[in-house]
Parts: C-alpha cells; structure tokens; sequence
C-alpha cells in the first residue's frame, strides 16, 4: 500500500483544560458547615398551675455551643472524674473553666524565651552526684490527740493542733543512715506522696510537718557534692505544697461554681478565705528554725494575693533579708535561687528585689574563701574547683532572672561589680551565661580582658573561654575585632593538656570559625582537634564533641567540592572508629549533601568519598538492624544514587537477571538522569533501553507460572513513548535518532500471529508524533529545553515528523488488511474502531483523505456486527457535542456521514 498521508491537528492545550474542566456549581450552605459545632435548641416547658389555664411551651434557644452528649453529663464524663479522683492534687471543685485560663495567664507572665527552671532540673541532678552514703529523717507521725471526740470544741482542736507542731519540734522522727543516691531519691518522693496523701485526707497539719522536716534537710551539707541534687528534689516538694495551699485557698472562693479570674483583686476574696490564707502564715511564722520558716514562707508567697496588693512586693525584701543570717554560703546562694524562682512566677516585674538579692550576695561573696569554708572542704576531701562548681546552678539562675528582659546597662554595672571582687572566675563565666548573646558579643574584647585578669581561685580561665564562645556561637562581635578574639581564644585552648577540657572547649570555637573564616582556618583548627586528640585514642571518649564538631562544619560548609578540599577534613572522619558513630556521622554528611547539592557532580574525589560513605552505612546494615533503620539509610543511598551516581546503575542493572526489571531501571534512571539536566547520561540509558527490546521473550515467568510478555511489553513501550517527548535531540544524531530507533526494534520484533500488540504500539506511536508537531509540548522537564524550543517549528522538523507518521499509518492500514479473514474479522473490528478513535483525538479531520479515512474504520469497525452498539452510540453523541465548539464545524459533516448498524 502506498504512504498514507498523516495530517496531526493544532493543540492549545489549555483551552483544552479549561473546557473539560466540570462546571463549579455555587453552593448556599447557610450557616452549615460540616465543621461548625452544633447549636442545641433547648424547649421548654412551662405547667400554668391556675384554674382554667392550658400548658403552653416557651422555646428558648442556647446562646452558648453545646454538645449534647456533654450536656447529659453535667460537663463531666466518668473517665474525667476517675482521673481527678486518682490524682489529689489536681483535684479541686468544679469550675466554668475559669481556672484553666487563669493557669495559662500566669504561666505566661514570662515569655517563652525565657528559660523554666524544669528545663534545668534534669541536666542539675545528672551532674551532681555521689557515691557516699546519705542519711535523711522520716517524719512518724503522732498519736497525740487522736482520742478527741467528734464533739470537741473549736480550741481543743486548735490545741491539738499546737502539741503536734510541738511534737515534730521535739523529734517524732527517724534517721536512716547509708543511703544510696538513689535510695535517699526514693525516700524524697515517699516524702512527696506522703505530702499528697495527708493532703488529701484533710491532715493539713500532718502535711506542714513532712514540707518543714523537708525544708530542714536543706541546712545540712554533710555531702556537699549532692548539695545541688538536693535542693532540686526538695524544692520540688515545696513547689507541691505551695500548689496544695494556693488551690485550697482559692476553691475556697467559689462562688456559685465560678471562681475568682486570673487578675481577681483581694476585694474580692471572702472573709473564709483570707481567714484561713493568714491562719497558714501565722502557722510558718510560728516555725522556729530560719532555714524551714524561710522555705515554708517563700512556697506559699503567692499566697499573699489574697490578702493585699502589695503583699508580694512587701514580703520579698523581709525574705531577701532573712537569708542574711544563713551562715553557710552555699545554702545561702540556693536560698536565693529559690527565692528568685518564686519570684519570676508570682511577680516577675518586681527586678528590683531581685537586683537586691543579688547584690547581697556579692556583698557575701568572700566568705567562700573564709576559714570556715576552707575547714569544711578539708573535712570533706572536697578540692576547691569541685566546691566552686556547686555554685553554677545557683548563680547563673540568680542572674538568668536578673538578665530576663533587663537593658544593656545592667551588664556594663555587673562587669564593674565583677572587677570590684577581682574579676572572680565563677561570677563571671555565670555573668556570660546570662545576659543575652548580643550584649556579650559586642563586648567580647572586653569580657577577654577580664578573663585575662581574673582570680581563677580554681575555675579555670578555659572554662570562661568556652562561655564566651557559647555566646559567640549566637551572635557576632564587632567585624573589626574578629580575628584578634579567635586568636586570643585559641592560645589558651592550644594549649590545654587534657584532651576533655581541650575538645569541651575547641567544639564550641569551631562554629565561631566556620562563620567568619575561611577553609583555612577550618583546616587550622581540625588540624589541631586531631593533634589532640590522636595520642592514646583519647578520641575513644570525646565522640559527642567530635560530633558535634563535623556537624557545624558541614552546616557552615555545604559546597562539597570546598569541603573535601579541606585537607584535614577526611583525617579527622578517620577518629571516628566506633561502628555505630562512624554511622551516625556517615548519615549527618549525606543528609546535608542531599539537602544542599543542587548539581550531579563528576568530582572523582567527592564521588569517591560519599561511595566510601555510603558503603560505611550499607555494610552497617545486620539481622539486628531496625526496619526503621533499613529505611533511614536506603534513603540516603540512594539519594545519593539518584544525584551523583547515574554511572553507577548504567554498570550495575545489567547484572539483574529480570529483564523487565532492567528495561524499567534503563527508563526511570534515563527518567532521573534527564531530571538532573545530565542528558548524555540520559541518552545512554535510553539507547540501552531500545537495544534490550529484542530480547525480551515471548513468554515469562510470573509467581511461578508462565505467562506471555505482550502485555508487560506494550505498557513498557507505552510509558517509554511519553518519556520520549520531552528528550531532546542528539546534535550529533539525527531528526528524532531515539524514536526512529525504537520503531525499528519494534519492527524487526517477532510478534504472536494472533497479537494486534504491535499495531496498538503504532497507534501510540501516532499519539506521541501528533503531539510533537504542537508547537508547545503538553508537558516539560525543568531546565531541560526540549525538541519544540530546539527546533522552534522548523519546517524540516516537521517533515520528518509527517514522513514517520505516514510510514506508520500504513503499517496499520496493512495489518487491518491482513485481518479481514473470517476468523479475525472480530479482531479487525477492534482495531478499525481503536485506530479510528486516534483519529478523531489526533488528527485533522478537515483533511479530506483523512477524514474519508476516518468514515471507511468507521463502517468497518461496524461491518460484521462486532461493534458495541452502546459504544458507537456515545462515540457519535461526542462528535455532535464537539461539533458544536469553535473552530470544529467540519464535525457536523462527519457526524451526519458516520451511520449506525444494528447487529442484525
């Protein structure tokens, strides 16, 4: 048969889109919307008691959004009420919600920048620890009184009362002795429970005792290295009790089941409860020793709201007082501390008691270094730089409360106060620890003076280094200044003997140098890490900060190609020896080559590096490895797969034995390769794609059975086809060089005799040449330039378009011919109606020789009645609707020239 011509008709692909777009219909919801909460209207009715008088219903609708599942239970539900009841010291009348508000409006007098004392509490006792043995008293309660009857007067109760707090006072206690750390924990949080249960059961009295038996274990600092520990555990049964008194005072303030709001005045607190709010404190204002009345006192500080105004402000200056007659330093800097945590949270604007408490403690501050201190640490074995340290905690919260929100003033007035001590090591290392990095920065050759100058008196000066690099780490010192600051830092980091102090402080200086200098710095400084850190393996023990160092390295240098030309970057890789650190590093690079590199690169140095990387992480992979795990690293292998190493399948895939599962590799890492604009790449892989085709064999093995491969191979050639579009020419090949290779595949390819496989690949095909003559392709890769912007409608282009396409047209027509047998006259049917179909999506049909085309499949498809009657029916209602649309009027012809056939 002679070439049949093809003509493709114009696409606007958009106009396109925008008529099968379905109609948006405007729907009127009202005030419905599946996400609303309901509205419960609420009927009721009113029984009209008087002679004569009829039952009339009143219909009242809620203003509030009920539910009406809540409303059944009263605004409760049985597991809420099981919870409270588990938990008594949450448990308190039921409000209106009043409370919860209330809760979260004091919890933010402070911002979230400012830093809980809960954030601290975990790192405190992880830190301060001991192996000696602790002794601590058990209250045991009394059995004095217990005989009054229920009908005793008021003082006989009150009485009773005073003989118990005269009791705890004259010793109804235990000692136990040899206590573990963790046994005195646990006998703590007895105490705490102990606390919550008397509570609970109404024995107020019983529970005051437990808080100042508590309190009194402050004073003692016979293993002073836990003393840190220990504040924060019985603090935080203070914290428990101040709850219990607050909560209990202010239930008491329920009115009609609504309590006072979160700014209630003490206007509007009833005699009851300011009656009993002055009964607590006269309570603790009877406690004879300092150290428990203080403590007592400051728990229940918020307290005084009830009472007055000005309560608060009065109460904080007698309690900064009071601590001027605790002798010890020690318990008296952590006295202050909690004075200071109280104070943030009940009244955070008052600074100035908390300047004052400060400043008493510098006016204090030598007695650290006095006699009896001296004799203390003698006793106790304790060497004056582990003593010093104790007073961290207790310091730099001090100074954290200070420094909240405070101006710039404050620190250039507390740096004179440190010079005024002799520039004493601990104030100042807690002074840069709290005040904001900005301030600290811009002052930073100053603080190196000072640092300079100071009394070390046991806390070494690398230590104030490492504060004012945590600081730098943050914010950035004057430019001008830079260079001389990282010089100054690392003279005295260079040459620190032992290898924890070193890395401690080096970790910290490497982001410093990362932002503001160049890889020669960098490499200076790694260089050093690993002289350091090589002698005797101290390595072994410093992987966190070795860690830490690689990750702000990588963070700050993420061009790769500048990384590995950092020549003690892979030296200092080599410390990490420990499997499993050796892992965790190899995940933290890949995670940020992936992140970062946008472009595959052929650096053989960073390819063979990553390889070795990537190796390091699949041979990590065991029988015990977590699935999780296996995902984790899968996906960063190939990550890296899919960006670097398209060479690395191109080898690889021919090894897979599964032929299909090559040909789909060839396609989407052809697909991946073209997604990276590395189009060379991608050319190889789909040459070999085309070269494989041949060898695809008839029959294949599926789940154990044989199956034929027509069908696995008709959807392979079908996605290969729309992948096809996009790829670019070759400018050494010729017109179309992929496409023509694959027909020829697909033409010299050994098909069924019963398969029209191979005409349906030639209708696709007709699909993929009509939408290359567009002048805009349908779809794109991006930054890749396909063939419409290269050739740009090139009449050549198109010719060679047109001449496969006749080529390919004729194929068809042939094969139909073949099939007008009796025996596949069904199968002609099909494909008459198939090819028919391409047509009228495709072509243009205002060409005459196509359009009579068009008519002849269509009346074979129906001439031996095995065409779907319904099909053909909704085909011919098409052409009439797209008749109707512009630029399509040659429709109504073909509509009126396609006749229907009964099967008959």
């Amino acid at each position: 048969m002679a070439a049949f011509p093809w003509h493709a008709r114009s696409r606007n692909y958009v106009s396109e889109s925008e008529v099968c777009k379905l109609e948006s219909v405007s729907l009127d919801f009202g005030d419905y919307h599946p996400l609303k909460p309901i509205t419960v209207t609420e009927s009721k009715t009113k029984k009209m008691n008087r002679k004569g008088s009829t039952s009339s219903t009143s219909s009242s609708s809620s203003s509030s959004l009920m539910d009406p599942l809540s409303s059944v239970l009263d605004g409760t539900d049985p597991l809420s009420l099981f919870a409270a009841a588990a938990d008594p010291v949450t448990a308190a009348p039921p409000t209106d919600g009043t409370r919860r508000k209330r809760d979260k409006d004091e919890s933010s007098a402070v911002g979230s920048d400012f830093e809980p004392w809960s954030s601290k509490r975990g790192e405190i006792l992880a830190r301060y620890t001991t192996t000696e043995k602790l002794s601590i008293n058990l209250y045991m309660g009394s059995e004095k009184g217990k005989t009054t009857t229920t009908g005793s007067a008021v003082s006989e109760k009150v009485r009773t009362r005073l003989e118990e707090l005269d009791d705890l006072e004259e010793g109804s206690q235990k000692e136990l002795l040899n206590l573990t750390q963790q046994d005195y924990m646990n006998r703590i949080e007895e105490l705490n429970q102990s606390l919550k249960d008397a509570w609970s059961s109404d024995q107020k009295v019983k529970a005051l005792k437990i808080v100042i038996q508590c309190s009194k274990l402050l004073s003692e600092t016979t293993v002073i290295q836990f003393y840190p520990s220990k504040f924060v555990l019985i603090t935080d049964i203070l914290d428990t009790f101040g709850k219990l008194v607050y909560e209990r005072i202010l239930s008491m303030c329920v009115d009609n089941r609504v309590s006072l709001p979160g700014n209630f005045s003490p206007e509007s607190v009833n005699d009851t409860a300011k009656e009993t709010c002055l009964n607590w404190f006269f309570k603790i204002a009877s406690i004879r020793e300092l150290i428990p009345r203080f403590y007592v006192e400051a728990a229940i500080l918020k307290c005084n709201k009830f009472l007055s105004k000005t309560g608060i402000s009065e109460c904080l200056p007698r309690l900064t007082s009071m601590i001027r007659g605790i002798g010890d330093p020690l318990v008296a800097v952590y006295a202050r501390a909690y004075l200071c945590r109280v104070g943030m949270e009940v009244a955070p604007q008052l600074k100035e008691s908390l300047n004052k408490n400060f400043f008493d403690f510098l006016l204090t501050f030598k007695q650290i270094h006095g006699d009896t201190v001296q004799n203390q640490l003698v006793v106790q074995c304790v060497e004056i730089p582990l003593y010093l340290t104790l007073y961290s905690p207790a310091i730099d919260w001090i100074l954290q409360c200070i420094a909240y929100h405070a101006p710039d003033v404050l620190l250039t007035e507390m740096m004179e106060r440190c010079k005024k001590l002799g520039n004493n090591a601990l104030l100042l290392n807690s002074v840069m620890s709290a005040f904001r990095a900005e301030f600290i920065a811009a002052r930073s050759m100053d603080f190196i003076g000072m640092i300079k100058e100071c009394d070390e008196s046991g806390f070494p000066k690398h230590l104030l280094f490492r504060s004012l690099g945590l600081n730098l780490a943050l914010a950035d010192p004057p430019e001008n200044d830079r260079h001389q600051i990282l010089n100054e830092a690392w003279k005295v980091i260079t040459k620190l003997k032992n290898p924890q102090d070193y890395i401690n402080c080096a970790e910290v200086w490497v982001e410093y140098t990362c932002r503001h200098f160049t890889k020669r710095e960098v490499n200076t400084v790694l260089a050093d890490a690993i002289k350091h850190m090589t002698p005797d393996r101290a390595f072994e023990d410093a992987y966190p900060q070795l860690q830490s160092i690689i990750q702000k390295v990588i963070t700050y240098i993420y061009d790769f190609a500048l990384l590995f030309s950092v020549e003690k970057f892979l030296p200092f890789l080599d410390m990490f020896q420990k499997e499993s650190v050796r892992v965790e590093v190899c995940k933290c690079i890949m995670e940020s080559f992936i992140k970062h590199q946008q472009e595959s690169t052929k650096d053989p140095v960073i390819l063979n590096a990553l390889l070795h990387i990537c190796k390091t992480m699949h041979d990590s992979v065991n029988a015990l490895t977590l699935e999780d795990e296996k995902r984790i690293l899968a996906s960063l292998i190939n990550g890296f797969i899919k960006m670097a190493c398209v060479a690395f399948c191109f080898i690889t895939i021919p090894s897979l034995s599964s032929i299909f599962t090559r040909l789909n590799l060839y396609l989407h890492s052809g697909q991946v390769a073209l997604a990276n604009q590395c189009l060379s790449q991608a050319d190889a892989f789909f040459k070999a794609a085309v070269s494989l085709v041949p060898e695809v064999p008839k029959m294949i093995s599926i789940d154990g059975k044989m199956r034929p491969s027509d069908a696995f191979l008709l959807e392979f050639l079908c996605n290969f086809f729309s992948t096809l579009l996009v790829v670019p020419d070759h400018p050494e090949q010729g017109v179309l060089f992929l496409v023509r290779g694959l027909l020829n595949v697909i033409q010299d390819y050994t098909w069924e005799d019963n398969s029209d496989d191979k005409v349906r690949i030639y209708t696709n095909v007709l699909h993929l040449l009509s939408a290359m003559t567009q002048e805009a392709f349908i779809y794109h890769v991006d930054k890749v330039d396909s063939n419409d912007t290269l050739y740009g409608g090139d009449s050549k282009f198109l010719a060679e378009i047109n001449k496969l396409s006749e080529t390919v047209v004729s194929q068809i027509l042939d094969h139909l011919k073949t099939l007008g047998k009796e025996e596949t006259v069904k199968r002609q049917s099909q494909l008459a109606f198939y090819f028919f179909n391409t047509i009228l999506a495709h072509g243009d049909l205002r060409n005459n020789r196509l359009n009579q085309l068009s008519v002849s499949l269509w009346n074979l498809a129906q001439k031996h009645g095995f065409a779907d009657t319904k099909t053909m029916v909704k085909t011919l209602e098409y052409i009439k609707k797209r008749s109707k649309q512009p630029e399509m009027s040659h429709f109504t012809d073909l509509a009126l020239r396609l006749p229907l056939q009964s099967r008959t």
